[in-house]
């Protein structure tokens, strides 16, 4: 079996905000369909988030993404100063003087 559910879709989980807005409990919903309360009510949570209803410390979908896409984007550009740190490193210590000896 597997570890984890695939996700509801999104048009399943805005009837269920839709449904705890018109005055149903999630354990209500919980009881009549497969998700249980804890992800209704998380669900919900989240709608509010997103429309800005909720003035909570959580973040919106959009935040998360580009908080992700940030984090990407800094990791490669860490990356490519350090090919390029390295790479200075390794042309400053190849440089010997040229036209001079040691005789």
């Amino acid at each position: 079996m597997p570890r984890f559910r695939v996700p509801y879709p999104p048009e399943f989980r805005r009837q269920m905000v839709e449904l705890v807005r018109s005055g149903r409990t999630p354990q209500d919903l919980a009881r009549e369909f497969e998700p249980n309360a804890q992800s209704i009510a998380h669900w919900v949570r989240q709608a509010d988030r997103e429309a800005g209803a909720s003035k909570g410390s959580g973040t919106t979908s959009a935040e998360r993404e580009e908080l992700s896409r940030l984090r990407r984007e800094n990791h490669r550009l860490r990356q490519e100063r350090d090919i390029l740190a390295k790479a200075a490193a390794w042309f400053a210590r190849d440089k010997t003087p040229s036209g001079s000896s040691n005789s």
